[in-house]
């Protein structure tokens, strides 16, 4: 009886102690990820994940070149909220309507699969995490996507967004992408380049925004009407001053 009562003693000592161990990794983890998110809140994001693994799978240095987000054409900033993130400037880094809306579609026809991912969520991925589909990555990326709408402003995320996402063949961020193909400035990038960069993103290595395809020509239109929507928002006023407006358009 006293070995199994030193047995059950022993065993919830170990069992308390790894739970002690436990916790404390977690909470540092926590704390280091607070931290570095937080570090992130200004100044020039580096590298990402993304173009490290390619780097050592091409041997080939990446194209980018930072710039802040008062150096981007504003027609740049319209194109990827009409292609990428309708509601951007309103929600919290989630955006629930697009996602019911992806899902409705999804369920009424196979063909072709709807996403609702923000660019808060983008942002998130691109930064931190390495690509992936597993939901373990997409746990991930929604506590960074939380992390970085509370602790960085919406013109920081949009900065951060169009300097570190994949914009062709080794080429990373808008000023690269500008330089690429429409041998310019991201700053003097027209709204017609703007809509052609900004409906490549998908398939970024499949599209030319120099030499759109027809589904792109396709699209030009249609990504204009959202555009003059965008509008709404106040954004192209002061990008780091926004006044903030629903615009709800997910069937367009």
């Amino acid at each position: 009886m006293q070995n199994t009562l030193n047995i059950l003693y022993r065993t919830h000592q170990l069992t308390s102690k790894a739970l002690r161990v436990a916790l404390t990794l977690a909470l540092a983890a926590g704390l280091g990820t607070l931290l570095i998110v937080h570090s992130l809140r200004d100044g020039v994001v580096s590298t990402t994940p993304l173009m490290v693994i390619n780097q050592k799978a091409t041997k080939v240095q990446p194209q980018r070149k930072w710039i802040s987000v008062d150096s981007i054409s504003p027609e740049v900033i319209r194109a990827v909220i009409s292609t990428e993130d309708n509601n951007f400037f309103y929600h919290k880094g989630f955006d629930i309507e697009a996602i019911k809306w992806a899902l409705k579609r999804n369920e009424e026809q196979s063909q072709k699969t709807y996403g609702a991912s923000t660019i808060s969520q983008q942002t998130a991925k691109n930064v931190f995490l390495p690509p992936a589909r597993t939901w373990t990555r997409k746990a991930c990326e929604a506590g960074f996507t939380l992390l970085i709408e509370a602790l960085w402003s919406k013109a920081r995320i949009m900065e951060v967004y169009l300097n570190v996402i994949e914009m062709g063949k080794n080429v990373y961020g808008i000023e690269a992408a500008a330089q690429h193909h429409f041998n310019k400035s991201a700053k003097n990038l027209t709204k017609y380049e703007s809509v052609m960069i900004a409906i490549a993103l998908p398939s970024p290595q499949r599209f030319n925004p120099a030499k759109p395809s027809p589904y792109m020509i396709s699209r030009q239109e249609q990504v204009y009407e959202v555009m003059e929507k965008t509008m709404e928002t106040g954004w192209y006023k002061n990008i780091r001053n926004i006044k903030f407006v629903k615009v709800n358009y997910l069937e367009q």
